[in-house]
């Protein structure tokens, strides 16, 4: 994982608070707001609207959609901090003005909060949907 680990033990921390109270306690979503900047609060609203889902091939292969405020669905891969959108793009990526973008974060949060959509899906469903996201970006 390459989050700072003051982002890794937050995100830990907000697991263990969900699953002992099923909410997120003030100061840390304080802690959100701070580490995170102007994509905690988007990426809890994408986290009430449950608006991730994690797809699942048989082989046990995942990654993870978020339909955006916008409507358009994001691919992110958690596993190397990567989202589809053009603010990852520039803001995490051209810039380094953020950690993650909106989408990646409600994946944590997501993830933390038990809040994801689950989809079981074939391998070449899987595939047709990274090779869709490649064929965008080329």
């Amino acid at each position: 994982s390459t989050l700072p680990a003051v982002a890794e033990e937050l995100l830990r921390e907000i697991r263990k608070a969900f699953q002992e109270t099923s909410h997120v306690p003030d100061d840390l979503l304080l802690g959100l707001k701070f580490i995170f900047g102007p994509s905690a609060v988007p990426a809890l609203d994408l986290v009430d609207q449950r608006s991730v889902t994690r797809l699942r091939s048989p082989s046990g292969r995942t990654l993870y959609q978020v339909l955006g405020s916008s409507g358009k669905l994001y691919t992110c891969y958690s596993s190397c901090h990567f989202c589809t959108c053009p603010a990852f793009v520039f803001s995490v990526l051209q810039k380094s003005e953020s950690l993650l973008c909106k989408h990646i974060l409600a994946v944590y949060l997501s993830q933390a909060m038990g809040a994801c959509q689950e989809l079981a899906v074939s391998e070449e469903q899987l595939t047709n949907i990274l090779l869709a996201e490649e064929e965008h970006e080329g």
